[in-house]
Order: structure tokens, then sequence, then C-alpha cells
């Protein structure tokens, strides 16, 4: 499976409503599940982002539907990017010409 990174922004509401946080990611698990995808790692972040999740999916629409299922809800804002394990980097960089 694919790896991404979610840099996640609380929203107002998220921000008003943070205890219900938690209940939040615990939905956010079980839709990845539903989606044949897994939220590896949450973190709490300072600075620019709140958090920063880290994610695996079969492919990249499956991971586009989970951000934009979340984001729908209202209390967070994502920006999800693909990145490379180092295995995967290894190998592209031994095709390269």
């Amino acid at each position: 499976m694919a790896t991404y990174v979610s840099l996640i922004r609380y929203t107002q509401r998220g921000i008003e409503n943070m205890k219900e946080s938690p209940a939040r990611l615990d939905s956010a698990k079980q839709l990845f599940q539903s989606l044949g995808a897994e939220l590896k790692s949450f973190h709490l972040a300072m600075g620019r982002y709140d958090a920063v999740v880290i994610s695996e999916a079969p492919n990249d629409e499956t991971a586009t539907k989970a951000a934009l299922t979340i984001g729908a809800a209202g209390a967070v804002r994502t920006e999800t990017f693909r990145v490379f394990t180092e295995d995967e980097y290894r190998h592209l960089i031994s095709e390269l010409p």
C-alpha cells in the first residue's frame, strides 16, 4: 500500500469542540478501515500544523476519498501528500536512466 502524510489544521469549529477530538479520531480510523486503508499514526503537533497523520491506502483515489470525507465534517482542514518509503525510494533511484 502507498503511504501518505496528512498535515492537519483545526478549523474554528474543531477548536470550539476540542473535547470531541478523540471521538473524531476514532471515527477517522474507522473510515480508513472501511475504505480498505489504515490510519497508521496520529501525532499532535506544535507550530503551523495542529496534527500530523501517517496513513496507508491502496491508491491515491482512496486516500483522496478519506481526506475529502474528513474535511467535509468541518472540524479540520487537511493537506495530504504521497510519500515513499526508503525501499520505494531506492527502487525508484535504481531505475533512473
